[in-house]
């Protein structure tokens, strides 16, 4: 059998677009990138684990917040180049503004206009 993280389509610095989605509701929570290893060990720890592109390293999601994403489910797309992480969102809160969601700006009136409240302030999170 070949190894399932073959089967992935990596772009040319060997990441892939990860979509974080709740698992009950369906709400897409945040998009984030993943590097081979940060896949791996999302299945092995059941957790996601992304590649933080400005660190340059891996950022276990919640590790400074404590707003841990457990893996529910993990598919890819049909050109095996985007993952969507089937997530519980411990806490409520994906977003580093301390809202449920990074897409939280919605086009209306030829303007981004903020829809969801803050949850938390960011300042007491970090």
């Amino acid at each position: 059998m070949s190894n399932w993280l073959d089967a992935v389509k990596w772009d040319d610095n060997g990441l892939v677009p990860a979509i974080a989605q709740d698992w009950k509701t369906g709400r897409i929570l945040m998009m984030a990138w993943m590097n081979r290893e940060a896949l791996q060990l999302t299945v092995q720890e059941n957790r996601a684990i992304y590649y933080s592109r400005s660190r340059q390293k891996l950022w276990r999601k919640g590790e400074e917040s404590g707003h841990v994403q457990q893996l529910h489910e993990v598919r890819l797309d049909c050109d095996a180049d985007v993952i969507v992480l089937q997530v519980e969102q411990i806490g409520g809160i994906a977003c580093h503004t301390g809202r449920e969601s990074c897409f939280y700006q919605v086009w209306q009136d030829g303007d981004w206009v903020s829809v969801d409240p803050v949850l938390k302030d960011p300042k007491d999170i970090y």
